[in-house]
């Protein structure tokens, strides 16, 4: 059957990160304001940057932000690993620093439409620049379409490893859900929880993509705004994607 062995496939390669993840230690990110679709195209290329900033009038989160820029491309039907050339951070009245690289990995399980839902697993490691603890990252994504309605929801799990990790595992979860007014135009919501920092966010966002003329490539954005529904969670967060797909 296609789908034991795309599943097969895909999990003996995610199962190593898996392994890894949950044998030693680490915390969460707070730049991750993306939901991830489990769906990979074969033979396709992706130029991607995105970020956030934090507006907030408390002094311990106004002025942070994030921008990562990545290269992917999908070699299978089920597997498409992402390279984080540059990651930057600025945090709260400090200046903004490269810090560190990553290497992402989405795998596909099952085909869209063949199952309830559409599943896949991301599984990633973060190498922090000049030293330190790297980072884990491992979990389901799931996605559901009905009619023009798109559901995305993602359960990722985090630790670190090397030397000065911490003892723990973090969780963090997120949906999106957006309806197709057309490819261009997809107004949505996003929501995202942080139980061990105590920050839940959600908000309004806009997505969509065009077709590049006299080319194989589209390019795709995403714009919003997160707000914070809890104390601890910053009050706006302004997040931003633009990424170019090609064959």
């Amino acid at each position: 059957m296609r789908f034991i062995s795309r599943t097969t496939a895909a999990t003996t390669v995610a199962t190593l990160f898996a392994v890894v993840a949950f044998g030693v230690a680490g915390r969460a990110h707070a730049d991750d304001f993306i939901v991830y679709s489990p769906h990979v195209i074969a033979g396709q290329s992706e130029i991607e940057l995105r970020g956030y900033g934090i507006t907030d009038g408390r002094s311990e989160y106004d002025g942070e932000r994030a921008a990562e820029l990545s290269v992917a491309h999908a070699f299978t039907g089920w597997w498409k690993p992402e390279l984080y050339l540059a990651e930057y951070e600025k945090e709260p009245g400090a200046g903004g620093k490269l810090v560190g690289y990553e290497f992402e990995n989405t795998f596909q399980f099952t085909e869209p439409g063949e199952y309830w839902a559409d599943l896949g697993l991301l599984a990633s490691y973060g190498h922090p620049k000049g030293g330190g603890p790297g980072e884990l990252e491992v979990g389901p994504l799931i996605e559901k379409t009905v009619g023009r309605f798109d559901h995305r929801v993602n359960l990722i799990w985090e630790r670190h490893i090397g030397a000065g990790a911490e003892s723990k595992t973090e969780f963090r979860y997120s949906y999106a859900g957006t309806y197709a007014v057309s490819k261009a135009f997809r107004p949505g919501i996003e929501a995202y929880g942080r139980p061990d920092d105590h920050a839940y966010q959600a908000g309004p966002v806009v997505a969509g993509e065009w077709h590049v003329p006299h080319t194989m490539g589209n390019v795709e954005y995403r714009v919003g705004v997160l707000l914070g529904i809890n104390a601890a969670a910053p009050r706006h967060t302004w997040v931003a994607q633009l990424e170019y797909e090609f064959f």
